[in-house]
């Protein structure tokens, strides 16, 4: 609680950049005495009718009284905060914190607060009120508010359908012709739900106005041929943009009118109509003052392509940050800068805003890309392997977003969630500024369509173009909480354009069981060691020899895909010779007709120095099924939502991937098969099929968040209060970690202090015999294999004994800090750990004690809330599992107690964001029930802006 000596400090943290309904952006922030004029402008500006809603009365000006009252605030118990958009208010809301019969109260006395909005008429619609109010309760929740009561108008059904529809749980009244809201502020299911839609909703707009403007305005066009604006204006007008196209030019010769055949301008203002795009791309110190002209006409979105910002050093990442508050302030987003561009080819849009001189071919896939080059070798890769033709593997979406100032790969997975031209997602990221909030929206963009991630400077040597969020989990740990979230990790940009024409042409595989055929013993057996490999399930492969003819090759693909004991198949082809050689085109055809012929199970070509083998795969003509159908009784998800057949397209690149061209276009209706110049990378892309599908069918079920009769939170929130009020953060002592552990459900075995011999006896004869003898040292913590433990002294001799051994070899008594424990029952040793990670949130963590998870890296991790199967996995995750399941022979331990443990132990973590650290280790998992024999707990104050605080856009 604040108090007040501190009541009047600005609260700098409240401030933030929203997205707005419509897509164009506003800040919110405090309101000050600074902003009289600004509050008095505003009202003016506000139409009676809704000066009539706020005040239940004519009510034309604001006097000095109000204008003093509206604007001094003391930031606990009034407070108000503006959504502004330039230096312009176009939104107020403002909180008293009101105590018995609704009089004033100050923090001590209550925690209810009385709350009110105004909106300016243009601006209403915007979604402004929303995003004001969720802000409003999340300070008010920051200030130990707990409940909302607002006055209402029957009338004002905008503002009754704005609390409303917030989703918290709410009581509404109507006395005295006025109705009265009163709802309280603590985060539910609903209020989250309505949250992240209207983000989604908001920042894929946002996208959707940059990539589909109905006006663009390319700005920096040289009077010279061959620069980068020119190119782009060209790149435009070729590509066969649908929408209205101006060049811009400052040194432009008075009475011209065209450049390249398009209307040009010296300024932006100039033009005659609305732009709702420009892409910039003039010097770096000639920015401001484009960005200026841009807002000040009305201009939606940039995007930037000049360089010279952060990329180039600090002076040049302040003039980011410059440029990101500058476009801002006018309610615009920015792709970049130092860009490569944009590409939608919607035949209703057909943009390339991009340096690319070839439009791409239209098709399914959306690509987002950090970096330029990156962008360009992917577009070249996807244009070449995609084999000329138009539909599934071709792109529906490209962004280049350099520098990532603003918008960034979040906002995009919102766009292509809802896109309907996109079924398959594709992410070259060399940073993730956002992991919580990515793992979110990538959870549920897979469950719908498949997002495949390549991630650069995965070891520490991050881009300079961008600042991202400090992480303490290694790259290993991100990349298992990304797979959980449905995110198809590969390495490289080869395997992510292999894993994507895949998933665009096919459909799923129902499971890992894989049928091998193919005219070459030798491919056929490197194909099977590659499946296994990669923990597929193959059937040993079936030799055609190579006088095998293209109806051989039809017979055996027809019966691989009959057979309910294969779930996918992998043909492998080398040249045939002789008399009787197979011709590229018969055996594309014969394979191409005997899939359509059984099109519920995905078919992949790997071919060897048959490069026509591709094309004519391309060429072939087919009726096959939708990719991503899926077969059987259950069937297994679809890679996108769609209604009817498209055309896809073939692997027609060497090994290298260069120097092919892409063949021409096939006759409509082709539905190629995907071909590969090598077995592994086949099988790789198969295999991160095989996984998504097993995802897809266990997103439908993730489980449920286990409640238990025993858990007493409120008495952990009162221990947990006390505790922190002695500091900031501390490392709690055993007897408190003990009691807080206690109240979860989680019991450690005690472990008594033994400074001496004699404390040592009496301590084993209070626990009782056989007892454990270990030095807490930190150096000798947990280390039997160093001699700091002694296990299983049956009496006080062994014990005393046991007692000298350790101070003789090891210290005194002083640096030991000996103690004594009961012994547990024999098992395997564990460790469960949590912790809050700045960048990704609550982390639970799980693996064997000692060198599985220290030496060798040996641990599986989930994200909180960890449900019940997210448990029953963890604990079957790691690679030395088999040791809890009865290896060699050994007794199965008690693996569900280990995971009601982790479910208590996130329940913890989850319902006390003060909780930072958990750590349980060693946890002795023995044949029947656990015993957890050591555990720390650290806590610290709790964000001031959490999960379940407003939206905001990354500051700058």
């Amino acid at each position: 609680m604040q108090t007040s000596s501190d009541r009047h400090e600005y609260p700098a943290h409240w401030e933030a950049d929203v997205v707005l309904r419509d897509g164009g952006t506003a800040r919110i922030r405090p309101i000050t005495a600074d902003d009289a004029e600004r509050l008095v402008s505003f009202y003016e500006q506000v139409s009676d009718e809704s000066k009539y809603y706020r005040f239940f009365a004519p009510y034309p000006r604001l006097s000095a009284k109000d204008v003093h009252r509206f604007t001094h605030h003391d930031f606990v118990d009034r407070v108000g905060l503006a959504a502004t958009v330039g230096d312009e208010f176009i939104g107020t809301v403002r909180y008293d914190r009101i105590g018995a019969g609704g009089r004033p109260a100050t923090g001590a006395e209550a925690d209810e607060a009385e709350v009110a909005f105004l909106v300016q008429d243009a601006h209403q619609g915007r979604g402004v009120a929303s995003a004001l109010l969720e802000h409003i309760a999340a300070v008010a929740r920051e200030r130990g508010i707990r409940r909302f009561a607002a006055e209402v108008l029957p009338a004002n059904t905008k503002m009754i359908k704005v609390f409303t529809d917030a989703g918290y749980t709410q009581k509404r009244s109507f006395e005295d012709g006025v109705v009265r809201l009163e709802f309280g502020l603590e985060p539910t299911d609903r209020s989250l739900a309505v949250q992240y839609a209207r983000e989604q909703r908001a920042e894929a707009r946002s996208v959707q106005r940059l990539l589909a403007p109905g006006a663009v305005a390319v700005i920096g066009t040289g009077r010279a041929p061959g620069g980068v604006g020119r190119s782009i204006l060209g790149n435009i007008r070729d590509g066969g943009f649908t929408g209205r196209l101006y060049a811009v030019n400052g040194a432009l010769p008075e009475g011209q009118k065209e450049l390249d055949g398009v209307p040009a301008f010296r300024s932006v203002r100039d033009i005659d109509g609305p732009v709702d795009v420009a892409v910039v791309a003039v010097p770096a110190e000639r920015v401001p003052e484009v960005v200026a002209d841009c807002g000040e006409h009305d201009v939606q979105g940039l995007v930037v392509v000049s360089a010279g910002y952060a990329e180039s050093g600090p002076d040049g990442r302040e003039r980011q940050r410059a440029l990101v508050r500058q476009a801002r302030s006018y309610g615009m987003r920015i792709i970049g800068p130092n860009s490569f561009g944009v590409i939608n080819t919607s035949p209703e849009v057909r943009l390339n805003a991009s340096l690319a001189p070839d439009m791409p071919r239209a098709g399914r896939i959306g690509l987002f890309a950090q970096s330029g080059a990156i962008g360009v070798a992917l577009l070249s890769r996807l244009h070449r392997r995609g084999g000329g033709v138009t539909g599934v593997t071709g792109l529906s979406t490209f962004v280049s977003s350099g520098n990532r100032a603003d918008v960034s790969g979040n906002d995009v997975l919102q766009y292509w969630y809802e896109d309907a031209d996109t079924d398959v997602a594709l992410m070259y990221l060399e940073s993730i500024g956002n992991p919580r909030k990515f793992t979110r929206l990538a959870r549920r963009t897979a469950a719908a369509k498949p997002l495949v991630v390549v991630q650069g400077a995965r070891h520490g040597a991050g881009p300079r173009g961008h600042a991202v969020r400090a992480t303490q989990l290694p790259h290993a740990t991100v990349s298992a909480l990304l797979r959980q979230a449905g995110v198809i990790r590969v390495d490289t940009i080869t395997d992510l354009v292999d894993a994507g024409l895949l998933l665009a042409r096919q459909p799923l595989p129902a499971g890992p069981r894989v049928a091998i055929l193919g005219n070459s013993e030798s491919l056929g057996l490197l194909t099977y060691d590659a499946c296994l490999a990669e923990g597929l399930r193959p059937h040993p492969p079936q030799d055609l020899t190579t006088a095998a003819s293209a109806a051989d090759f039809h017979a055996a693909l027809s019966r691989a895909l009959a057979d309910d004991s294969s779930d996918a198949v992998v043909v492998t082809a080398i040249p045939s010779v002789g008399e009787g050689s197979v011709g590229d085109a018969a055996l594309a055809e014969a394979l191409r007709t005997a899939a359509a012929e059984q099109p519920t199970k995905p078919v992949l070509v790997v071919h060897v120095e048959l490069g026509g083998l591709a094309e004519a795969l391309s060429a072939a003509t087919s009726t096959a099924p939708q990719p991503g159908a899926a077969s059987g009784p259950d069937p297994t998800p679809r890679t996108g939502e769609r209604v009817k057949p498209r055309a896809a397209a073939d692997e027609g690149a060497p090994a290298d991937d260069e120097g092919a061209p892409a063949p021409a276009p096939p006759p409509e209706g082709t539905h190629p098969l995907p071909a590969y110049p090598a077995a592994e990378r086949a099988v790789r892309a198969l295999a991160q099929a095989v996984a998504y599908g097993q995802w897809r069918r266990d997103a439908a079920d993730p489980g449920r968040v286990p409640e238990y009769e025993d858990i007493d939170e409120r008495g952990a929130a009162a221990l947990i209060e006390g505790m922190l009020a002695r500091g900031q953060g501390l490392t709690l002592t055993t007897e408190a970690t003990c009691e807080l552990l206690a109240a979860y459900g989680v019991h450690v075995h005690r472990a008594l202090p033994a400074p001496t011999p004699d404390a040592a006896a009496e301590a084993a004869r209070t626990l009782g015999h056989p007892v454990a003898l270990k030095a807490t040292a930190p150096h000798l913590r947990h280390r039997a294999d160093l001699g700091g433990v002694r296990l299983d002294l049956a009496d006080e001799e062994q014990l005393r004994r046991a007692y000298a051994e350790l101070t003789e070899l090891f210290g005194s008594p002083e640096e030991l800090r000996p103690v004594v424990q009961r012994m547990a029952p024999r098992g395997v040793d564990t460790v469960v750990r949590a912790v809050i990670d700045p960048a990704a949130g609550a982390v639970l963590s799980f693996g064997l004690a000692g060198a599985a998870s220290q030496l060798l890296g040996d641990m599986a991790h989930r994200l909180i809330p960890v449900t019940d199967r997210d448990a029953t996995s963890l604990v079957r995750s790691i690679r030395t599992a088999p040791l809890l399941f009865g290896w060699r022979g050994s007794a199965p331990v008690d693996t569900p107690a280990l995971e009601e443990l982790m479910l208590r132990v996130s329940r913890l973590v989850h319902d006390h964001p003060e909780v930072v650290a958990v750590t349980l280790e060693p946890v002795v998992v023995a044949p029947h029930g656990i015993s957890v024999l050591g555990a720390s707990v650290r806590l610290a104050p709790p964000p001031a802006r959490d999960d379940h605080g407003p939206r905001t856009l990354p500051a700058y």
